[in-house]
């Protein structure tokens, strides 16, 4: 048989073939990969979290490869109330313990209530200091600017305790709390609009969190005294409405574990208040 002949023979057995299709017996083997379902997993936040959660949404995406998160913040009071009105999300982690629980009192959220963080208040100035601000006591003088947030947000409610606390200081007037509430110019949303206020010399001073502080290049921090001072708790918890409630609730197990932490802790956050 000459080569010319051998390779038009083995053609047509090639076209023969390719006609009769797959055996029925043998049909074609599909190969389910389970590693290849991917979750979205919507993440509520507060706003003082915002830089520390896109360092674990990058870091959450090597420990789990089918798992992106899509995170959102905001006042942690703004998200509840979001949540409670049927926003799609499944985490929600606020800056306090009142508002995740609040969920889960209104059959909402998934328990336990998971703390994963803490926090402390500090004063904050522009750069400049035009309010000439040397500490905390100078938030109670004539003409001084503060800035604020609503008073449901979390940062207003912590910062509302640090000023009780400094009225009972030495050295402080016993109506500090009412010559400060006097001062209060604008009430934000939450306090990173706090912070970009103060950035931009639109108030003299805010009363903020340690992390927001240190985060700006562009405000001076001043501190308030270790006996003035609250201890802030983060809470979290999985929405109930959720459809991936064992990837969130993996994720937040994780968050509050030594991974999680160690993410946390770079951006200033303390372990949670025991």
């Amino acid at each position: 048989m000459t080569g010319a002949l051998r390779r038009a023979l083995a053609a047509l057995l090639v076209v023969l073939a390719g006609c009769a299709g797959p055996s029925a017996s043998t049909g074609p083997t599909i190969v389910v990969d389970p590693t290849s379902a991917h979750i979205e997993l919507t993440v509520l936040g507060a706003a003082s979290l915002k830089g520390a959660l896109d360092a674990v949404a990058t870091a959450y995406a090597q420990v789990d490869t089918t798992v992106t998160m899509v995170v959102s913040t905001d006042s942690s009071a703004a998200l509840e109330m979001e949540i409670e009105q049927g926003a799609p999300a499944d985490v929600f982690l606020s800056a306090d313990t009142k508002n995740p629980q609040t969920l889960l009192d209104k059959g909402l959220a998934t328990d336990p209530l998971v703390l994963f963080a803490g926090n402390k208040l500090t004063l904050i100035v522009p750069k400049d200091n035009p309010g000439d601000i040397k500490s905390p006591a100078d938030l109670a003088k004539a003409g001084v600017d503060v800035i604020a947030a609503g008073d449901e947000v979390p940062i207003t409610k912590y910062a509302d305790q640090v000023v009780d606390n400094l009225a009972k200081q030495p050295g402080y007037p016993n109506d500090f709390a009412a010559r400060y509430a006097a001062n209060v110019v604008s009430k934000e949303d939450n306090v990173k609009a706090i912070v970009g206020k103060i950035e931009l010399g639109q108030g003299d001073a805010g009363i903020v969190y340690v992390t927001d502080a240190a985060a700006s290049s562009k405000v001076t921090a001043i501190g308030v005294p270790a006996a003035a001072n609250v201890p802030c708790a983060y809470g979290g918890v999985v929405v109930k409405a959720s459809n991936n409630q064992d990837a969130a609730k993996a994720f937040l197990a994780w968050l509050a574990g030594p991974r999680g932490q160690a993410i946390l802790a770079g951006f200033g956050f303390l372990p949670p208040p025991s």
